[in-house]
Order: structure tokens, then sequence, then C-alpha cells
């Protein structure tokens, strides 16, 4: 149980930080929590990080930053990178849309201010969501359900993120100009590598 609850955990942190620009409560919890501190060295170590307010590292250096990552520079859609016209599929036919369905997982776009369910914070969010479904089956001990949701997780990670997301996470640790993020696309792409390694021990095909 143990496992499952760290993973959703890592899921979790990594789909906010991807998602959108940080707020004051994430970055409280980025700043001062040892654990998460732990997968962040190089944000541990930045010397702003324990000098200037919140607002001045969100505004000065975080929310850019983003900007840059997410928006202006770089494409964090999966369409982007697996269409050969490189365009992003902004409706039903796109690709995640039927295992979000089949699996009760519904976006919510004014929240979330993507223009495609195929953003990497939307499908690490989906990960997520697995990961809380197995954690219940786990607690009822419904062993079907269980193997079930590894080999979703298995087939989502091989089939969905694992086809575009290193690309995009090994850009994103170059261009970052902050240690947050580029600790955060060192962090994401290790986590979904090893994630799928212990999966696939565990799937059936």
């Amino acid at each position: 149980m143990d496992e499952i609850i760290a993973r959703s955990n890592i899921y979790a942190l990594l789909s906010r930080i991807l998602l959108q620009e940080l707020d004051n409560d994430v970055l409280e919890t980025l700043k001062n929590d040892p654990t998460v501190l732990e997968f962040f060295p190089h944000w541990k170590e930045w010397e702003p990080r324990s000098k200037l307010s919140n607002q001045e590292i969100l505004e000065g250096y975080l929310n850019p930053d983003f900007t840059n990552l997410s928006i202006l520079h770089l494409v964090p859609y999966e369409t982007f990178y697996t269409r050969s016209d490189q365009m992003i599929e902004t409706g039903g036919a796109n690709p995640v849309t039927d295992i979000y369905s089949a699996y009760d997982f519904l976006v919510d776009y004014e929240v979330a201010r993507v223009v495609s369910a195929d953003h990497i914070g939307i499908e690490m969010e989906f990960m997520y969501h697995l990961c809380e479904a197995q954690r219940k089956a786990m607690s009822e001990n419904d062993t079907d359900a269980i193997a079930e949701l590894r080999n979703v997780q298995y087939r989502f990670l091989n089939t969905h993120l694992l086809q575009w997301a290193p690309m995009y996470l090994i850009n994103m640790k170059y261009e970052s100009r902050t240690p947050l993020y580029y600790d955060a696309a060192e962090m994401a792409l290790e986590f979904i590598l090893s994630d799928h390694e212990t999966l696939s021990a565990l799937a059936v095909s």
C-alpha cells in the first residue's frame, strides 16, 4: 500500500507542476516540505528560495519560466509529437479520449486551462486517477480490479506518455531557466521510465 500511495502522490505533484502556474500554497509545499525537497536538489540549493518572498519568486522567476516552457517555446501536447502534421488534436479524435471515458476521468478544461486532453499535466493526472482507483481496490482486496488497473497504467504509459513525454521533458530540462522546472523535468522523466519498468514486471499482456 505504501508503494501505491507514493506513486499516486508523485503523479499528483508532477501533474500540478506541469499543468499550470504555481500558486502560493503549492509553492509553500515546494519550499518547505522536506520529502518534496529531496526530489528537487537544484531547487533545494537555490539561494533565492529562502531569501525572496513567494510573490517575488512566482512573479520574477517561476511563472515566466512556466510560460516559456509550456506556452511560448515548447508544446506539451501528445498529438503535436505523434501526428505527422504536428497539429494538436482538440476534438473527439484525440487518442486519449476513449481511455479517459472508459475509466470515468473527465477533463475540466476551464479549470485546467488547456486546449486538449493530451496535455502532459492531464496525462499525469490520469495516471494519478488510476493509482487512486488501484489504491481503493487494494483497500477492498479486489484482486481482479487491482490487476486490471495495473495493466491499464502499463498500457497508458506504453502507448501514450512514453511515446512523446521524454522528448518534451528533455527539451523542458534544457530550456528551463529556473532550478525548479529543471528538476521537475528530470524527475518526471526518471519517474515515468522507472514506473514503466516496475509495472512491466506486474502487467499481463
